[in-house]
């Protein structure tokens, strides 16, 4: 019995040193979450996206496991802060970065059109964040700070030399010291890296960087070759942080653009990287990269990966020992779930009852402007107002949509809209930009309710009639869903929430994809209402939201 017991006590002490395995899913952010930044502060990660002109800006997410991840704020919440209006869906903000010293969280960020490079501070990353302060000498991109010791510095994208590019797409990188107390540039700037990692083989977009510190030596990694096919993240190393900088002999220390591209379920355009400290001690690498259901074609916009990162001879290799980025990693510490939000990572389905807020997840265009829907006037629904203006413009129409995070996805809603007027309308649109979207939506037209599908037009800047039904009677309430499948849309209706009519299938999924629509955004499911240009007193009603994606890498 004494022995059965040593050994029962054996047995159990080797289990409990035993580390429980997390498995790391890519993309970690699935759909449009692109330029992601990250820092550590304890065990707590905090991770940063662009938003171009999407309101609220720059998402803050937490994260105890690097895997589940959850929206505690956004950076950008209060149009006091700035707006976007007037600005095309991929313009905005532009790569911010994160980070931690001193009790204070910073992020850094670009607002391209209005002020250009800025900082903003929090205590709380969750938020309140101040007021941007801007950074007038720093003119470029990409901004992020590095901490050594009390000192702090401003790396960021720039001009060529005398801004005179030797070849188009000719960068560099750019240092300024910051004085912390007032956030302003001291002394002058500094070129640490001039085009690229080789300037003779004319090296495109060296952009995004970082600089950590480690075993004596400062290292600048860096993206370069563009946010597409050709991306790739290079590094480079000085013993002083104001250089001189020498490049990695093995440059790039990730990149995708050499594979084929009809291998099976790609991960493309991967760089943009950031590095970050495991759970298990070990550095892990946070990129962007693109999930293509064909060549370059995809819709779900730039999404956020992780993999490991080896230290190789002094030097950071990001997913080494392997040749394809992989959509599943395993990590030697605890999974940790962070309950009290709508699911963002992974396959998952939800429905959003309508009651008395929005949540986080739901963006505008451009601003925040809460006069056009409430919860109050009707229980349990979302009442919005038909404003004149459309998505076609540059204002901020009434629409509220939430990114399409799935290559086979679906989104629907209950609608109650009566109209006897035919530039009124009120529906759910799936939306890349301006002229690229879809816009299911319920009408009047020649005495009769109306179905009708649209298809932005970028030639006419208006919109086509794809597909119109006649509905019979009065139909107040009226029921909407869209779905995806990688390269094609479906478009439905229904009047009792079953028995599903199907208003358009197998419609061109590309017309939605970066590859046409251009830009840096992905698409969204919004809901959406208008009375085209002109004033009206209507209103629309939704009761709920209802999101699923099911991708078969997951």
């Amino acid at each position: 019995m004494r022995i059965l017991l040593s050994c029962l006590i054996v047995l159990a002490t080797l289990f409990s040193n035993v580390k429980a395995q997390v498995s790391l899913k890519n993309p970690i952010l699935p759909g449009f979450y692109p330029d992601p930044a990250i820092c550590k502060v304890g065990s707590d990660y905090y991770l940063v996206t662009s938003t171009f002109v999407y309101f609220p800006g720059i998402p803050v997410l937490h994260s105890k496991d690097l895997k589940n991840w959850k929206q505690i704020g956004s950076a950008i919440n209060r149009p006091s802060q700035m707006s976007f209006m007037g600005e095309q869906t991929s313009r905005g903000l532009f790569a911010p970065a994160i980070n931690y010293h001193n009790g204070l969280f910073y992020i850094t960020c670009t607002n391209i059109d209005n002020g250009g490079n800025f900082v903003i501070t929090a205590k709380n990353p969750a938020g309140p964040w101040s007021d941007p302060v801007y950074l007038k000498e720093v003119r470029g991109i990409d901004p992020s700070l590095f901490f050594d010791g009390d000192r702090a510095f401003v790396v960021y994208n720039s001009d060529p030399p005398e801004n005179k590019p030797l070849y188009s797409g000719h960068r560099t990188v750019k240092i300024f010291e910051l004085d912390l107390a007032t956030l302003k540039e001291v002394g002058s700037e500094k070129i640490l890296v001039n085009g690229g990692v080789d300037i003779k083989k004319k090296p495109v977009w060296i952009e995004a960087p970082h600089i950590y510190k480690r075993n004596g030596y400062f290292y600048l990694m860096a993206a370069e070759g563009g946010t597409s096919v050709n991306h790739s993240e290079v590094v480079f190393r000085s013993e002083d942080v104001r250089g001189p900088y020498i490049p990695y002999e093995k440059n790039p220390i990730l990149t995708q653009r050499h594979l084929d591209p009809k291998r099976q379920n790609p991960i493309s355009s991967v760089g943009h990287a950031d590095l970050v400290e495991g759970p298990d001690g070990n550095t892990y690498a946070v990129f962007l990269g693109v999930r293509p259901y064909e060549w370059d074609f995809y819709n779900t916009g730039r999404e956020t990966f992780i993999a490991p990162v080896k230290w190789v001879d002094g030097w950071p290799v990001i997913n080494p020992d392997q040749t394809e980025v992989q959509y599943k990693y395993q990590g030697n510490w605890k999974e940790e779930k962070l309950d009290g939000q709508l699911p963002i990572t992974g396959n998952f389905n939800f429905k959003v009852n309508f009651k008395d807020s929005l949540n986080n997840q739901f963006l505008f265009l451009r601003t925040h402007n809460p006069s056009w829907y409430n919860f109050k006037e009707n229980k349990n629904a979302l009442t919005m107002n038909l404003l004149p203006e459309t998505i076609l413009e540059k204002g901020n129409p009434a629409f509220i949509g939430r990114r399409q995070q799935h290559l086979t996805s679906s989104a629907s809603t209950e609608m109650e809209f009566s109209t006897k007027k035919d530039n009124e309308k009120a529906g759910m649109v799936i939306f890349q930009n301006e002229n690229h979207f879809y816009y299911l939506c319920k009408s009047h037209d020649k005495g009769k309710d109306v179905i009708q599908l649209f298809k932005g037009n970028p030639n006419t800047s208006a919109m086509d009639l794809l597909k119109q039904i006649d509905l019979s009677g009065f139909q107040k309430k009226v029921f909407l869903k869209i779905n995806s499948q990688k390269d094609t849309y479906s478009f439905w209706y229904s009047l009792k929430g079953e028995d599903w009519k199907l208003v358009e299938d197998k419609v061109d999924g590309k017309y939605l994809s970066t590859a046409v629509a251009k830009g840096f955004v992905g698409s969204l499911y919004g809901m959406y209402a208008t009375s085209e240009g002109k004033t009206s007193e209507n209103k629309t009603l939704y009761k709920w939201f209802e999101y699923s994606g099911n991708d078969n890498t997951y």
